[in-house]
């Protein structure tokens, strides 16, 4: 089992102005892989997000971040760049898995700057804020997402297509 995070990114979230509903909704979905250990919500500000996620990452040793929300146009969606900013390497066919299946629902979907990459030992990924999105998005690479941890993690070690 890993050790989970979970950020979501809303400033009316984070000053008690909007219930989080995609943050456990996450949580929820991701209970076959392991734990949530950590689960914060944040306001949209780029220091802030970072911080939290080298936190997440370096201190708590989360294996999985999970964040949802601040991944469109307004000028205060600044997750992409909050992510882009702490991880070593992109992986960027998980995002490009979620939004050629979201394209198939809703042509918003190509709106979406989702990144994902791995920063030591974790892997993050960029989910969209709303729970229909989280749920979309994360039933396309949640069968995947067991196989990543475990060669990110070295708990696996062959790569091969079986």
């Amino acid at each position: 089992m890993y050790k989970i995070g979970i950020i979501t990114v809303s400033d009316k979230g984070s000053r008690g102005e909007r219930t989080d509903e995609s943050g456990p909704a996450i949580r929820e979905m991701v209970g076959i892989l392991g734990h949530v250990v950590s689960y914060k919500i944040l306001p949209d500000d780029i220091d802030a997000l970072k911080e939290a996620m080298v936190n997440m990452s370096d201190r708590e040793k989360v294996e999985l971040i999970l964040t949802t929300g601040g991944t469109g146009l307004s000028q205060r969606d600044n997750t992409p760049e909050a992510t882009l900013a702490v991880i070593e390497r992109e992986v960027p066919g998980l995002p490009e898995a979620m939004r050629a299946e979201s394209m198939k629902k809703t042509n918003r979907a190509m709106l979406t700057r989702a990144v994902a990459g791995v920063r030591k030992n974790t892997l993050i990924i960029n989910l969209p804020g709303s729970v229909k999105g989280v749920r979309e998005c994360l039933e396309v690479i949640l069968p995947a997402l067991p196989h990543a941890l475990e060669i990110l993690t070295g708990r696996g070690g062959e790569c091969g297509v079986g």
